[in-house]
This record gives C-alpha cells, sequence and structure tokens, in this order.
C-alpha cells in the first residue's frame, strides 16, 4: 500500500485564454478559476505525484463548471513521467513547463543564481518544439508561509501544430514563454507560478479554410495557500528547474 510522503498541498488557480483575430476585429476571451490539491505518494522506488482541479470556465457560450486530473510519476533515476493526462486546459501544476519538484543540487544552482543563463524547454502546448531562452533570479519571498527562491523564464520558438482544444485547427509562426517560479527551499515543492504564453501566428481553422492572422495569448497562474509540513527529503535527486535542459 503507498505511503504518504507529505501533507497535500493546496493551490489557488486562475488561467485566462485570449483570441484575437486582427483581419476580422474580433476577440473572445474564456477565464478560469478554482482549486487544486496535490498529493504525493511513494510507490515502490518511485513517487507518485497526483493533481486534482475543480474550476468555473467562463466563455463566450456561459459558466460551465470543470475538473481536471494530471498524474505524474518520478523515477529512481530522477526523470518525470507521465502517466494520465486529463488536464485539457493545462490547469494543474503537474502540466506546466517546470517540474513539479527539484533535486537538491538544482536548487542550489537557483539559489545562487546571478544574470542570465540559457536553457531551453519543450513547448508546453505539446510536440516536439524546443524553447530557448534564459533564466534569470526573480523576487524570493514566502508562498503559503514558506520561504521559497524565485526564477524568471522567458524563452521562445516556433509553432507548427494543432491548436489545443481544437483538433481541426492548426496554427503556424512563433511563440513566447514568460514568467515565475517559486519553489520551497525546503523540500523543493514548486509552490507558485505565473506563465503566459503567447502565439503570433496564421490560423487556419479547418481543412480548406484560408489561413489569418491571430495572436492567442494563455495565462496561467497557481499559487499555493497553506504551510504544510516540509516533505521527506530524497535520497537521490531529478527534476531540473524546467522540463529542459538548463
Amino acid at each position: 500500500m503507498p505511503r504518504a510522503a507529505f501533507a497535500d498541498l493546496q493551490y489557488q488557480t486562475t488561467g485566462e485564454d485570449v483570441y484575437r483575430v486582427a483581419s476580422a476585429g474580433t476577440m473572445s476571451r474564456v477565464s478560469y478559476a478554482g482549486t487544486e490539491r496535490l498529493s504525493v505518494r511513494s510507490s515502490g522506488k518511485n513517487l507518485r505525484f497526483e493533481a486534482r482541479a475543480d474550476y468555473t470556465r467562463d466563455g463566450p457560450d456561459g459558466k460551465s463548471r470543470g475538473n481536471a486530473a494530471f498524474v505524474q510519476v518520478l523515477l529512481p533515476n530522477g526523470s518525470f513521467e507521465n502517466r494520465d493526462d486529463g488536464d485539457p486546459d493545462f490547469l494543474t501544476v503537474l502540466n506546466q513547463p517546470f517540474a513539479v519538484r527539484l533535486d537538491a543540487a538544482t536548487l542550489r544552482d537557483l539559489r545562487v543564481l546571478h544574470g542570465s543563463v540559457p536553457f531551453s524547454a519543450t513547448s508546453p502546448l505539446g510536440g516536439q518544439t524546443i524553447l530557448r531562452g534564459y533564466l534569470r533570479p526573480g523576487t524570493n519571498g514566502p508562498i503559503g508561509g514558506r520561504p521559497t527562491v524565485a526564477v524568471r523564464f522567458e524563452a521562445d520558438g516556433p509553432m507548427n501544430g494543432d491548436l489545443p482544444g481544437h483538433t481541426d485547427a492548426t496554427v503556424t509562426g512563433t511563440m513566447r514563454m514568460d514568467g515565475t517560479a517559486y519553489y520551497a527551499l525546503h523540500g523543493a515543492t514548486l509552490l507558485a507560478l505565473t506563465v503566459t504564453l503567447t502565439l503570433d501566428a496564421r490560423l487556419t481553422p479547418g481543412h480548406g479554410s484560408t489561413a489569418m492572422p491571430v495572436t492567442i495569448i494563455y495565462r496561467r497562474s497557481m499559487r499555493a495557500t497553506a504551510k504544510t509540513p516540509p516533505p521527506v527529503p530524497l535520497a537521490t535527486g531529478g527534476g531540473t528547474a524546467a522540463r529542459a535542459t538548463p
């Protein structure tokens, strides 16, 4: 039977999707607000991370309730493996461009970070797109009553593929990602994240349709809301600051 690795964490989660078609003079907006719970359990030699979110979606078609679930496993070699993705709106803390937990060495590197450090990361929208940019020190401060180390990030790269949530639509253009991640000084868990992803592209709504210039902005924010006991230290280390190569 899996045993608890540390107390569950509760997060406030918000988000916004903005779609703007300049040539048609139209814009639509979808906003999200809710809560999520992150639990971690040991299972054999692995650690199992599970995030479950309940939220309200408010869009042009009105308000509706939604829920999401995402499961990740931290393997003995320090890498994360996705086991279940039931989070189509990218609202869980596990379905983000930065790892939910760092190893001790990476956390030490962030604590002494000065200036800009190059890094690369896989696109948060999936596929094989690689974004390249820089990590910079952020403004440290307590999150949910726990001290943190903050790291700012910015990266960009090409975008060529399906539009999430719209299987019949494709986009071709550029993608830019920027934001700040906050990791607990004790335990190295991701306690807060703000991230904005901006697409400047040409959108093809469906097969045989004419491509049109669009700007699409995705904003997501997660923040732990209550202090919890520090997690059980890991014997061997793992995650990097991003799903990336710093």
